[in-house]
């Protein structure tokens, strides 16, 4: 992680690989704060025309006498339309102009504006695009160096101790984003377990349970032993406890799906739809993200994770389309399609927290549906919620961090495509309307007195390519959202 220091002035600054200082591209291009000591040294590339200050634009001038080999103008854009999400977008170019010089150690002049956290939004998307996951390289030498200190220089008395708060929330998202990136053969429902004990160890207010198979089967969790049945892997039931405010019974449940691998089982998935299914378990790297992140912030509140966890994998015990199965709630379920497997093991997951844990809210995560791709592609969140409240304050939370959620509807007239002749419900209800009918699968394992919220987030945990600050592959989407909703929560 990037160490944070800060100054009051030029002056102060330390010896560093580059100075940058910010420009808005106004009618006149305009200083994002006053440097006016260096203004002989970049006179030549503002005199030129070839910098214009827009959003994310880099030139670098080479300066003698100075703390740095290197002057940076970094373009933020119009003034008048800048947001901490416009920032994200700038400093993470940066970043990885940094990245592909092996410039490390950086001096920034932190921007003047106001209507917004300017310190959240260069940090943030300084930390976005300084993530790399090169675990898996045996050649470390085309490795580029990630930043690893930036010196900020502000009058702002209070810079470092914004940037260690957003740095500390991104302990989470990296954590999310290694545990998806890492090898399927690697990240299983034990190693899940093992990471969530690191948690407990490193942390006092964090408390985990962890069912084996034989504590799943005496709980009669029928839908997790089910998908499991053909994996050489057993599953697990985990709960995590971060108990930020004891004295307070409230409760966030955030249920994470973590089908750490996902064949399709015999409904096999075919090639180019396979390869990325390491990452079905996005949903639980969310909800252990979210309780590191509670824990590094020391959150004042209490939030419970419910990961269920298995692979989805073939082989002759492997579960069958047309057979029907018991569920921890009591409801029988008709296998339509194996790879709807998901829903499967979020749906005992539900029924075990609404009976066992006292949630004020549930809030599932899961990479559930391609249709929600199809429906908003890889910028977007799909939403359904039984609560209008517990909606608006997710949707608030996904404007303010850019993991942004749309809501879909639950019109009770799409729960009759799950019906079945031979059980109580279906877990497909065929292609029309996917998404909201796997939403409405997962509701009826939902005491309705619980305000839940379920987030699918099959098209913006993973991505083909990376975009602007986000990496390509796993983007640990999830954790910022639940951070920022925990923090603002009325409750």
């Amino acid at each position: 992680m990037i160490k944070f220091t800060e100054v009051s002035s030029l002056t102060k600054r330390v010896k560093a690989d580059l100075l940058v200082l910010p420009y808005w591209k106004d009618k006149k291009l305009t200083p994002a704060n006053a440097f006016e000591s260096l203004a002989k040294e970049i006179a030549p590339a503002l005199d030129s025309g070839d910098f214009t200050g827009k959003e994310g634009e880099v030139v670098v001038l080479y300066a003698t006498g100075q703390k740095e080999p290197r002057l940076v103008l970094l373009g933020l854009g119009k003034s008048d339309k800048a947001t901490e999400e416009s920032l994200r977008r700038a400093y993470g170019k940066l970043t990885s102009y940094c990245h592909k010089n092996s410039w490390t150690k950086i001096n920034l002049m932190v921007p003047s504006a106001t209507g917004f956290n300017v310190i959240r939004g260069v940090t943030e998307g300084v930390l976005h695009a300084n993530y790399m996951f090169s675990e898996l390289k045996r050649d470390k030498k085309e490795l580029k160096p990630p930043v690893e200190q930036i010196c900020l220089i502000s009058k702002m008395n209070d810079c470092v101790k914004q940037a260690d708060h957003w740095l500390g929330v991104f302990e989470g998202v990296y954590l999310a984003r290694n545990l998806v990136n890492r090898n399927a053969d690697d990240v299983t429902p034990q190693e899940l377990v093992r990471v969530a004990k690191d948690l407990a160890s490193r942390f006092s207010k964090v408390k985990v349970t962890a069912f084996d198979k034989k504590r799943i089967e005496k709980e009669k969790m029928g839908l997790i032993l089910a998908v499991n049945q053909g994996s050489h892997s057993e599953p697990a039931f985990i709960i995590i406890e971060y108990k930020g405010d004891a004295k307070s019974k409230d409760n966030t449940i955030v249920v994470g799906k973590g089908v750490t691998y996902d064949t399709g089982g015999l409904n096999l998935k075919p090639t180019g739809f396979m390869e990325t299914m390491k990452s079905d378990m996005s949903g639980s790297a969310v909800a252990l993200g979210t309780i590191l992140s509670c824990a590094k912030l020391n959150l004042k509140k209490n939030v419970t994770a419910v990961i269920p966890t298995t692979e989805n994998s073939i082989d002759s015990r492997s579960f069958k389309p047309g057979d029907v199965y018991p569920s921890y709630a009591g409801k029988t379920v008709e296998i339509g399609n194996t790879d709807a497997e998901g829903r499967l093991i979020l749906a005992d997951a539900l029924a075990y927290a609404c009976k066992n844990l006292k949630p004020s809210r549930m809030i599932d995560f899961a990479t559930l549906t391609g249709a929600i791709v199809i429906a908003l592609g890889e910028k977007t969140t799909g939403m359904m919620s039984n609560n209008d409240a517990l909606a608006s304050e997710l949707s608030k939370a996904g404007a303010a961090t850019f993991e942004r959620v749309w809501r879909m509807p639950l019109f009770e007239e799409y729960k009759s495509q799950l019906k079945s002749d031979v059980a109580d419900i279906k877990n497909i209800g065929g292609r029309p309307a996917g998404s909201i009918t796997a939403a409405l699968f997962l509701q009826e394992f939902v005491d309705k007195k619980i305000p839940w919220a379920h987030l699918d987030i099959a098209g913006t945990a993973f991505l083909s390519k990376s975009d602007r600050y986000l990496p390509k592959n796993a983007t640990g989407v999830g954790v910022r959202l639940m951070v920022e909703f925990l923090e603002n929560s009325k409750s």
